[in-house]
């Protein structure tokens, strides 16, 4: 792919993730980190104003259409956009109608994009618990606290699968991170005799300084600059460099989030928002090294993921 065509890309998922109009601050400055980090990461000085070509007009949606001449190029682009708007919930009507004009700048069919929309909806629509879940964790929380190690256990198993997803080359699979942080953080909370909804999780996330859209755009940006995103055969061998940056991301974005929240609800939901992202900061980067150790495990776990079980897995989890 020419560097041309990535940036066409890049510029499609930020036009989506504006396409709501409700950012707040905070995830605008986040999107734009994300976008100066890939610029530098890439070493393409191209890409470096990307973000204020977007927030500023200087490029729209049919400009970026046009540089993708490629059909399997048009494919990812509508895919990617679907993920954007999806990634922090249903999609509002503001980015239905982007998506509509991005499919008819990127002329696709509705046959073509039918299956994305679906997988893509479907994760984003997941409960964090169903009800068989929702009544065991409500069972476990009015016995015993939950055993540290077993919750220092889920944590690991979350952070590997999610770093595991990271080597999918669909680019739909990174979305389906967001809802297993979620359930972890569901099923940390009700380990503390906690009852969590879907808004107070966003919330928690959030505080902690993690964006969904922007945790979702800079998964694609690193998959894509990677090379990674659409190479079904081949082995982990080769696609492992260029993901591994986005596998220290995943793994150490859950796992520092399920530590998080074992200290927050564990002490009574004390922390000021403040202390929470400065909280979260610090686990962080012990995590990314974390990350090195636990190599192995990922991909193994990724060796076993078949994409069309994903939406199954998430559900179970």
């Amino acid at each position: 792919m020419q560097a041309t065509e990535q940036r066409a890309l890049l510029t499609i998922a930020l036009l989506a993730a504006f396409a709501d109009g409700n950012k707040a601050d905070a995830e605008r400055e986040e999107i734009k980190r994300i976008a100066d980090s890939l610029a530098g990461d890439s070493g393409a000085p191209a890409l470096a104003h990307l973000y204020q070509d977007v927030l500023l007009k200087r490029v729209n949606l049919a400009q970026a259409a046009a540089a993708l001449p490629d059909g399997g190029q048009r494919q990812l682009a509508y895919e990617m956009a679907v993920c954007v708007c999806d990634a922090d919930g249903t999609q509002s009507a503001s980015e239905q109608a982007f998506l509509a004009q991005l499919k008819e700048a990127l002329k696709l069919g509705n046959a073509q994009t039918a299956e994305v929309e679906r997988e893509a909806d479907a994760l984003a629509a997941v409960p964090v618990a169903s009800g068989a879940a929702a009544t065991a964790a409500a069972a476990a929380a009015t016995q015993a606290k939950v055993p540290e190690a077993e919750l220092d256990g889920s944590i690991l198993n979350h952070a590997i699968l999610n770093g595991a997803l990271e080597l999918l080359p669909q680019s739909w699979a990174s979305m389906a991170i967001i809802p297993l942080q979620m359930k972890l953080v569901y099923r940390i909370g009700k380990s503390y005799g906690y009852e969590l909804d879907k808004g107070h999780i966003k919330e928690f996330i959030a505080a902690a300084g993690v964006g969904m859209t922007s945790q979702y755009l800079e998964q694609f940006g690193r998959k894509l600059l990677g090379g990674l995103l659409g190479k079904v055969g081949g082995g982990l061998g080769r696609t492992l460099g260029g993901a591994a940056t986005g596998i220290a991301f995943s793994f150490a974005s859950t796992y520092a989030l399920g530590h998080l929240a074992k200290r927050y609800y564990a002490g009574g939901r004390q922390m000021s928002t403040a202390v929470l992202h400065d909280t979260f900061q610090s686990l962080l980067g012990p995590a990314k090294d974390l990350q090195t150790r636990y190599l192995p495990q990922i991909e193994q776990k990724a060796r076993t993921l078949d994409a069309g079980q994903i939406l199954s897995m998430v559900k179970a989890a």
